[in-house]
């Protein structure tokens, strides 16, 4: 027997914690028990963990809410819900918290901030409606007719033609590589030489022009890669290689039908087989119409309705109050935004979409996610992938081959950017002030120093190529 003067034995806290995590797995495992001997169920939580937490206690807690046993089951009432049952059984964060808030979803959240920023757009479109009413005109539709432009545009299809003929007479052996190279110069030359000059000596709107430049420089980009693409590959089967490339002599080949397969498809860069999809989806295909034609509205509406009237009641930039002209500029920063948006969301994902449909054309891959790109570089790589790739293939992988660093091959891609940007907003706009090209160019010590924030400080600098853009 013990002696009363015995000193009481010290228990540490662990030991009571984990005695006391032992009795509650017992009891939990008489809960389950019964719950099976009344429902015949086994419990939702699955099996029992092994290991000495108590979570498990909560998931069978939580699960005979909604569960069969419910609270219509007598025996959970009487072994369940006790006013001595444990109700916080782990350590656990609050769902916000720094710890945390990365391992939840926020689905509901971002519903509702889609939700707020509807309802807050919607009340501004219609204070706007109630103030000015509708100020959308159809007459810019009737600038698209403009005949000196629109015969313009019908004859740049010749372009491709003359290409296919160089290439066919190259091909047979009747002209030689350096007469081809040649003519291709020529034409490709002249299909950017001669809408700027009808552009400049025509009096046209500035939306038929800016459509007209587009379509010319598409024209331009494919040609080029047609006639590079075609030297590579006769280059290719000249050579001794035809062990690396076995195909090429049976695949190469001028054809009409993949020229003008080629041109109307949604790539920049030509290639002999391109995959292809079995069928046209016609139900899929009428949905993307529609949203393209839904879209488009919104982006008229937009225009005439927002940025129009404030361009119109501005004051010159140089020659008023600074403050006015900064509520003007941010002002317009919000629906100039929209437009972007818009017009990325129409071009490179419905239309691209809709006419890779109509060719069953296989690599619907025109965009990354970009509005997660941390540094210029990242964000130009996948803002337009049908323009990086022809850049990648056709200008810096072979400034790489003949010697070039990388940094002079980054120079230049910009550069060959920067000119086409000049062109497709000065000549429609008949103001050449080199704007686009000199913000084209600002890109390259942007892409030097997000880099280096991004080597220097890793991903504790949010650098977002968003921000420059709008600041720009």
């Amino acid at each position: 027997m013990a002696s009363f003067d015995e000193k009481p034995v010290s228990v540490s806290e662990d030991a009571v914690d984990s005695a006391a995590a032992g009795k509650w797995k017992e009891y939990r495992s008489e809960i389950v028990e019964c719950l099976e001997d009344e429902d015949g169920l086994e419990p939702k939580g699955g099996p029992e963990k092994e290991s000495g937490d108590v979570d498990g206690s909560q998931e069978t807690l939580d699960a005979s809410d909604g569960g069969s046993g419910g609270a219509d089951n007598p025996a959970l009432f009487k072994s369940v819900f006790r006013a001595s049952s444990l109700v916080h059984s782990e350590v656990k964060e609050s769902p916000l918290s720094s710890d945390a808030i990365f391992q939840q979803s926020h689905a509901g959240l971002i519903n509702l901030c889609i939700i707020v920023l509807i309802a807050f757009n919607s009340r501004l479109i219609v204070e706007n409606l109630m103030k000015y009413g509708l100020l959308i005109k159809l007459g810019f539709l009737k600038s698209l007719t403009d005949w000196p432009l629109l015969m313009c545009g019908l004859s740049l299809p010749l372009f491709p033609i003359a290409a296919f003929l160089v290439e066919k007479l190259v091909h047979k052996k009747y002209i030689s590589d350096p007469v081809a190279v040649t003519l291709h110069i020529i034409l490709t030359s002249a299909i950017l030489l001669f809408p700027v000059l009808v552009i400049l000596r025509s009096d046209s709107a500035i939306l038929p022009g800016l459509a007209l430049m587009l379509l010319a420089c598409t024209i331009w980009l494919k040609l080029v890669s047609y006639a590079h693409a075609n030297y590579d590959m006769r280059a290719i089967t000249k050579s001794c290689h035809e062990v690396e490339f076995p195909y090429m002599d049976c695949l190469y080949e001028v054809r009409f039908k993949s020229l003008i397969y080629f041109i109307v498809a949604p790539t920049l860069c030509y290639q002999l087989i391109y995959p292809r999809n079995a069928c046209i989806r016609k139900g899929w295909l009428a949905n993307q119409f529609c949203k393209l034609i839904m879209f488009t509205g919104l982006l008229i509406f937009i225009i005439e309705q927002y940025i129009n009237p404030t361009v119109r009641n501005s004051q010159h930039p140089l020659k008023g109050n600074l403050l006015y002209a900064i509520e003007r500029v941010l002002k317009l920063s919000v629906p100039t935004l929209y437009v972007w948006l818009c017009l990325f969301y129409c071009f490179f994902h419905l239309w691209l979409n809709i006419l890779a449909e109509l060719l069953r054309f296989g690599d619907r891959e025109f965009y990354k996610d970009w509005w997660n790109a941390r540094t210029i570089d990242e964000y130009w790589r996948k803002w337009n992938l049908p323009v990086h790739k022809w850049i990648v293939r056709h200008i810096y992988f072979p400034c790489i081959r003949n010697g070039l660093p990388k940094s002079i091959a980054v120079l230049i891609s910009f550069l060959l950017s920067a000119v086409f940007h000049e062109l497709c907003i000065a000549v429609p706009c008949h103001i050449f002030r080199c704007w686009a090209f000199i913000g084209i160019m600002f890109q390259v010590p942007l892409v030097v120093l997000t880099n280096y924030l991004r080597d220097r400080f890793g991903s504790s600098v949010p650098v977002n190529p968003l921000n420059y853009m709008l600041g720009i």
